[in-house]
């Protein structure tokens, strides 16, 4: 590495006020208030378990809908992981888990490829209901993650092998996430992982 991995971004609109920063070589701090106490947790544990420094401050029309809030940290949050892969020298690029939550087992795929592609096949229990307070609709994540999935340029798969609980489910798939990407962005060596020289 010849430079720091790290970015941030302030992106306001008329709906949402957002400050991300992140660093992908942290020590896996994350500070996280978008006034829904479940989304925080969930968004913490891809700082803690993908071993980044993340701070999310963001502000919201909640009173409106929790979808435009959930949807502009996914965005920022993308770019900020784009921008702080720059050409991506070195990176492992590829990873996959399967990462179990008591009774819940997701399987997560990704490729830091440039081209943005998001399946999600995690569905939820029919007696799902929000969870935290405020609540949080937790049919938002597929949302989230296609967001986000977009805004990195990467391709990401989810996909539900078993579980009853909502919350674990949904956490499996953050932590998920987060082990992959602590796996995909290492870097092991010094050229782009592409045979185009790219990505």
């Amino acid at each position: 590495m010849t430079s720091p991995r790290v970015a941030s971004r302030s992106r306001t609109t008329k709906e949402t006020s957002i400050d991300i920063s992140l660093d992908l070589d942290g020590t896996g701090q994350a500070t996280v208030d978008t006034g829904l106490p479940f989304f925080d947790h969930m968004l913490s544990q891809l700082g803690r378990h993908g071993g980044f420094d993340l701070t999310v401050m963001a502000k919201g029309d909640l009173e409106v809908d929790q979808h435009h809030t959930v949807e502009d940290v996914a965005i920022a949050l993308g770019e900020v992981l784009a921008e702080a892969l720059g050409d991506k020298a070195g990176i492992r690029r590829f990873a996959s888990i399967s990462l179990p939550l008591d009774e819940a087992l997701v399987d997560v795929a990704l490729d830091l490829s440039g081209r943005p592609f998001v399946h999600y096949e995690v569905p939820l229990p029919a007696d799902s209901r929000e969870l935290g307070t405020p609540s949080f609709d937790p049919q938002m994540a597929e949302h989230f993650w296609q967001s986000f999935g977009t805004a990195a340029a990467m391709t990401l798969h989810l996909r539900l092998r078993g579980g009853r609980n909502t919350h674990h489910i949904l956490e499996a798939s953050f932590k998920g996430v987060a082990r992959a990407l602590r796996d995909a962005v290492r870097v092991e060596g010094t050229d782009i992982p592409s045979t185009k020289g790219t990505l």
